[in-house]
């Protein structure tokens, strides 16, 4: 690589005018190496070199006239220094290409010449060096050698830096303007070509900024939707926590309820069973002293009959020869007797038939009634307020119940949000519903209601569910008729809110009909935070405005309609700015100095109010274009009309400064004087015929405010206006009179050529 010229120090004393052949050797401090050769391997070495640099090689000391191939003579002077696993060096060793280093970038102390010269020993240089350091000169000729070979390589010392400036490439031409059809940047110099001519095209930097508008409101929808879904989220989780509650309470109830009636049912088992061993006992031992007698009594008659039968056998002698036997005959007889006499019971003491035992239950029922009866409900879940929900004066509560309760009526209670104010308690209301929703009515518009909820069945109440704070619509806005401002193609709105509270945003309704009367399309303009809004219109039409308020309760009714009119400029006068001996009628179209001497009214405490002229401005729309308006003038009047920026001095005269342009007329010996001012300074123009009406024009376009007679359509003079920002018009009234402003008028034909 061609780096420049020149030659570095100490590199030789006669190498500053030869080329000489450099070979790799051990550069990085050789000398604090050990020696681990031997002197005569150092000989060897020595003379090697030698002859190598003088082409004569050497193979055991004895020099070979035969060449040797250039790699070979590296490889062996590599193997001989032990530079196999050398890392520095690795593969870079010089060849025969090897390119030139020019020393003209090196640091100047090192610029010795200015030719360029090899860094590759040639012999004869190198047989005329001294080699008495390792066969290779002095230790500063090494150190120099060294060095150069770090700076060929790129391994400098910090005395030798190297620096490479790369090449600069031809570079494309970066786009610098956006392409809205195609969504891609463009060059400048394309917009005009086919692909893009009809394209829609913006400033890199304003796609830029409206991409990360872009971004940062999708990216606020995004958050806004995290926290909706966190919340619905918690709220699932407290909805599961109290189904598992509820659930887990009526299994325990069920279990409790289940192992009484097994207890019950035992107990009335051993009842019954002991009951009936008993009876059995008592039967069975009726019936056994039955069976005893019976069979004491048959065994008595038997004796009796077997008695008297033996007695009847025997012969009638006998019982007169034996009186002895009489006797016992009589007796017998008597006690047969008896026994006949003896009522034998034949009835069967206990029946054997078993009596049907009735079980009662009744308390066993009782317990089972109880597991069926239905327990108290768990608490209600109240829902959010859902969007559109409200009007200014209701709003529609929702809640759940997330378990299978039986619920016979809730109970909803509000009381309207505290607002921190000590010692005022709020009053509540509570109402019983039978669905799980309700319409609250007769409530204030746009305030906070907190409402809770309880379901209760025949069991009693359930806990009260978590509160959740509801809000009513807006009330109305009011529109401000008298302060609209348009032109043929927008409009500037303004209204009064009506509401104590702040609301979200406000919504402006247009309803464009060609025609009074006919019914148009309904347009609309959302999210507008302030109480006025510019609104583009198209020109020559009629329109209906309406305004709504709007917060997370819903929108607002219609507030009373406004009609604007694109014909033409309306504008009224500013009342704030007006000089205490200046009066404006009611329609802020005309204004009116009187003829009274006594003292001026004490001026209102204003930096909008002008204090040296009488002068008021007028509220012109804060759109660029072409406007065109009139003033009605009398001839012998002493007035200024013109236009002049927001922060004109009050405390000058309209005209006499950068921020004011005017017309002024001073009638004085039944001659008109006219002059057209700005900065104290006019034209010399003569009017010959007075206006008694005078058209005025701006045009921000072309940066002109020009004035007219209207009557004769007469061109009066024209202003080149630098209007860095929007102007206003400006009335002045020197002397008692009035002007009277004309607006909504198309603009003339002979205007329309300035």
């Amino acid at each position: 690589m061609e780096e420049g010229a020149g030659e570095a120090p100490g590199l030789g004393r006669s190498a500053a005018s030869k080329d000489f052949r450099f070979y790799h050797m051990d550069l990085y401090d050789s000398q604090d190496r050990l020696q681990i050769f031997p002197e005569e391997s150092t000989r060897m070495r020595r003379e090697g070199v030698q002859a190598e640099m003088t082409h004569e090689p050497m193979r055991g000391g004895v020099k070979v006239k035969a060449p040797r191939d250039l790699g070979e003579e590296v490889d062996e002077l590599v193997h001989l220094y032990g530079l196999e696993d050398d890392h520095e060096l690795g593969d870079e060793f010089i060849e025969e290409n090897t390119p030139r280093i020019e020393v003209s970038e090196y640091p100047s102390y090192m610029m010795m010449g200015s030719e360029q010269r090899d860094w590759r020993l040639t012999g004869e240089a190198a047989q005329g060096e001294d080699l008495g350091f390792m066969g290779w000169g002095s230790a500063g000729q090494c150190q120099d050698l060294r060095e150069a070979y770090r700076y060929s390589h790129g391994r400098a010392s910090e005395e030798y830096e190297c620096y490479v400036i790369p090449e600069e490439e031809d570079e494309e031409e970066a786009a610098d303007v956006f392409c809205v059809t195609c969504k891609t940047p463009i060059r400048a110099s394309e917009k005009d070509q086919d692909e893009h001519k009809q394209h829609e095209v913006t400033p890199l930097s304003k796609a830029l900024e409206s991409a990360k508008d872009e971004i940062h409101k999708n990216m606020y929808k995004l958050e806004k939707q995290i926290i909706e879904m966190e919340n619905f989220a918690s709220h699932l989780e407290e909805v599961f926590i109290t189904v598992e509650e509820n659930f887990g309470r009526q299994e325990q109830n069920f279990e409790s309820h289940y192992n009484e009636i097994l207890e019950t049912l035992a107990q009335k088992y051993e009842e019954k069973i002991q009951a009936l061993g008993e009876k059995k006992k008592e039967k069975l031992e009726a019936l056994y002293g039955q069976l005893v007698n019976c069979g004491e009594n048959l065994d008595t008659c038997k004796e009796l009959m077997e008695t008297i039968e033996e007695m009847c056998h025997e012969e009638k002698v006998d019982f007169i020869k034996y009186p002895s036997i009489l006797v016992s005959v009589s007796f017998y007889t008597d006690r047969l007797g008896k026994f006949l006499k003896t009522k034998t019971d034949e009835e069967i003491s206990a029946q054997p038939d078993f009596e049907d035992q009735t079980l009662d239950f009744s308390d066993v029922e009782e317990l089972m009634g109880s597991i069926n009866t239905i327990p108290a409900p768990s608490a209600p879940v109240i829902n959010p307020q859902a969007p559109n929900s409200a009007t200014g004066s209701s709003v529609r509560v929702c809640w759940s119940l997330y378990s299978d309760d039986t619920v016979e009526s809730y109970q909803l209670s509000y009381r309207p949000v505290q607002d921190g104010s000590p010692g005022k308690e709020q009053t509540e209301v509570t109402m019983t519903v039978k669905e799980t929703y309700c319409s609250v009515t007769n409530l204030l518009p746009n305030t906070q209601y907190e409402f809770w909820v309880t379901a209760q069945n025949r069991a009693g109440l359930s806990p009260t569910s978590e509160r959740a704070v509801y809000m009513t619509a807006p009330c109305p806005p009011i529109i401000k008729s008298k302060e609209i401002r348009s032109c043929e193609e927008a409009a500037l709105i303004s209204w009064e809110s009506g509401n104590l509270n702040p609301v979200d945003s406000y919504t402006v309704e247009l309803t464009q009909a060609e025609t009074p009367g006919a019914s148009g399309v309904t347009e609309s303009v959302v999210g507008i935070p302030t109480c006025e809004c510019l609104v583009q219109l198209q020109p020559r039409q009629n329109y209906t405005i309406y305004v709504r308020a709007l917060n997370v309760g819903g929108p607002s009714a219609r507030s009373e309609p406004a009609t604007i009119h694109t014909t033409g400029l309306y504008f009224s006068l500013d009342e704030h700015t007006c000089h205490p001996r200046l009066t404006v009628s009611e329609d802020g179209l005309t204004v009116v100095r009187s003829e009274r001497r006594g003292p001026a009214k004490e001026p209102v405490p204003s930096d909008a109010q002008f204090t040296r002229c009488a002068a008021v401005m007028g509220n012109l729309i804060p759109v660029r274009g072409r406007h065109y308006w009139e003033v009605e003038v009398d001839e012998c009047l002493d007035y200024t009309v013109g236009v002049a920026f927001e922060d004109v001095p009050r405390q000058e005269d309209l005209g006499a400064n950068r921020l004011s342009w005017c017309m002024r007329h001073a009638f004085a010996s039944s001659r008109h004087k006219y002059e057209f001012l700005h900065n104290k300074m006019t034209p010399d123009i003569r009017i010959t015929v007075p206006p008694k009406k005078i058209g005025i024009l701006l045009d921000y376009e072309n940066a002109k405010l020009s004035f007219f007679n209207v009557d004769i359509s007469q061109h009066l003079y024209t202003f080149s206006c630098q209007l860095h920002q929007f102007v206003h018009p400006c009335f002045s009234l020197e002397k008692p009179g009035c002007l009277k402003i004309h607006n909504g008028i198309s603009m003339p034909k002979h205007v329309t050529f300035y």
